[in-house]
């Protein structure tokens, strides 16, 4: 989230729901010296409602991709871009990746999911 915030992405919102992780990400932000610039919220993802963000950046284990590529699908705009921490979404192409091992992270444009989404499923009709 600071990093976010560091590129200019504002407003700069990060949600979390085990206390201890939430802590640690306020106590870093107020060391790098982004106290009040960032916010960390104790909220669950799967009931936050997406729709106005236009960049969401996710560092979350591969099982738990395929539920969170439905709901990302669902609410975001086209404009919006997804970054993937450690793991890609296995069934999206990304627009761009960056890095390598434990440091990559894979870019995703959702117009350009869907398109590619569209054409999948047009493709599987009978």
């Amino acid at each position: 989230v600071v990093e976010a915030y560091k590129r200019g992405l504002r407003p700069a919102v990060g949600y979390e729901l085990n206390p201890w992780l939430l802590c640690l990400s306020h106590y870093r932000a107020w060391k790098a010296g982004y106290h009040g610039k960032v916010s960390f919220l104790k909220k669950d993802l799967w009931k936050v409602n997406l729709s106005d963000c236009h960049n969401v950046i996710v560092f979350l284990a591969p099982s738990v991709k395929p539920p969170l590529a439905a709901k990302l699908l669902a609410e975001l705009p086209d404009e919006a871009r997804v970054v993937a921490g450690r793991f890609p979404f296995p069934s999206w192409t990304p627009s761009s990746t960056l890095g390598q091992g434990l440091e990559q992270v894979w870019a995703y444009d959702m117009k350009e999911v869907r398109r590619a989404a569209g054409s999948s499923t047009e493709g599987s009709q009978v």
